[in-house]
This record gives C-alpha cells, structure tokens and sequence, in this order.
C-alpha cells in the first residue's frame, strides 16, 4: 500500500506492531506476570485471519527476529524451522472465536493460581482491577479431555477454553494459570497486570476480613474508563520505561 512518495504504509503498520510486541514480552516479563513458559501474541493489522508470536523462547529475551507469523489454525505462514509454542493453539482459536480480540496473554502468575483451584472468585476489589470484568470462569482441561500433560496443544483444547472465556476478558485454567484478552497489546497488559494486582490484594484482605467486592456498575464505568485511549498511553508509557524502553 504506497502513497504518492512511494512509502509502504502497510509495511510500517506490520512493522509497528511487531516492536509493541517485541516490548509486550519484555513489559509481562519485568512486570512478573509471564514467567519462563508464558506468551503474548497480537491478530495481524491488516489480515484478521493470521497472528504474530514468538517462537518458542522465554518472553524475557524475545526480539523482533523471533516473532512468527501463524494462521488461526495455529500453522506457520513460512518455512521458519524454528519450534513455536506448543500452545499457540490458545491464541488462534480466541482469534477465531472472538473477532472483537486483537490481542491474547497466557500466563501463570503466582497470585493467581490458588485462585485457579479454591472457590473464591477473583472479582474487582480495586478500581484499577475493574479492566478484568464482572465474571472470571475457570476451564477444567479434565471435563473434556481427562488427563492431559496440562498443555493447551490442540485446536480442540484451544476452542474449549474459549467457549469457557465466552465473550469475557479474563479466564482461569485450573492447575495451571490464566488467559487474558484484549482489543489491543496495551489493553491486554493492563488486563494482565490487573488481574494479578487483585488476586495479591484479595489474599491479602482476606487475612484481615471479608473482601467487598466493586458492583457491576463500578465495573463497567471505570473499565470503560481505563481501557480509553489516554489511561492507556499513560500506563503503556510507564511500563515501557520499566522495562528499559523509556522514550522509544
């Protein structure tokens, strides 16, 4: 797509993309919210029916030369013989059940988990939390495929753990972590780290009493609110410099 100077504004596009995911790893990464065995992937710019990820390597060390190109069915787009994650098949089959989403985190932070295995619901108890949403449902990997290595390596499984995400932000996976989505990298690491801040603040609070949680309308206002475009230049620009990305 050239203009009348010869410039590719299509290629900037995919390229501009590609360095917020690039920085999306290093962000979850520095923020303690993907480990070693996490990813974050963003729906193509230009062609909803493919996505960008990593090849298989810890977040923490992710450059632009490891993001690889998939359909939604989770192939390879080139003849990279690189390995991608055996879990790719989370990111494709929410692309391809939810078009509103453009952008997928798995991960297992630790405040989470016991909330993946208790009956205890992660509901917003902090307005900066409100971005996860009213409901957080857990998908049981044993309900539909019984024991398993835990993985999330099938389309099958794929599509299962989105019927159980429906057209939520947020799911938990029992045992395992949690999935996040949003409309943007920006959004969805906001929803990440929000996420994981009211799981540690819910544990917390419950040493010293009930939690109250937010009510529905809190929820929905302040989410709406936070996930607008200047909150989240704000935190995005916060938390690039974190991760040693200030002024890029």
């Amino acid at each position: 797509m050239l203009d009348k100077t010869g410039a590719d504004h299509g290629t900037d596009v995919v390229e501009a993309t590609l360095t917020r995911l690039v920085i999306a790893n290093r962000i979850l990464a520095r923020e303690d919210i993907i480990d070693n065995f996490g990813h974050v992937s963003v729906r193509h710019p230009l062609n909803p029916e493919r996505y960008f990820l990593a090849r298989s390597r810890s977040p923490e060390v992710v450059t632009r030369d490891d993001i690889m190109e998939f359909t939604l069915d989770g192939e390879k787009i080139s003849d990279d013989p690189r390995s991608p994650y055996k879990e790719r098949h989370i990111h494709g089959a929410i692309y391809k059940d939810r078009p509103d989403v453009g952008a997928v985190t798995h991960h297992h932070a630790r405040p989470v988990l016991p909330f993946t295995m208790i009956d205890i619901p992660l509901r917003p108890m902090f307005h900066m939390a409100s971005v996860i949403g009213t409901e957080i449902p857990v998908w049981d990997s044993q309900d539909e495929f019984g024991d398993t290595n835990m993985l999330v390596d099938s389309m099958a499984m794929g599509h299962s753990l989105a019927r159980t995400l429906g057209d939520g932000r947020v799911a938990l996976l029992r045992g395992h972590g949690a999935i996040c989505v949003g409309a943007s990298l920006q959004a969805v690491v906001m929803i990440s780290i929000g996420l994981r801040d009211n799981a540690a603040l819910i544990q917390s609070t419950l040493a010293l009493g009930k939690v109250t949680h937010l009510t529905d309308g809190e929820i929905q206002k302040t989410s709406d609110m936070l996930l607008s475009d200047v909150p989240l230049a704000r935190a995005w620009d916060y938390w690039v410099a974190r991760a040693g990305y200030g002024g890029l």
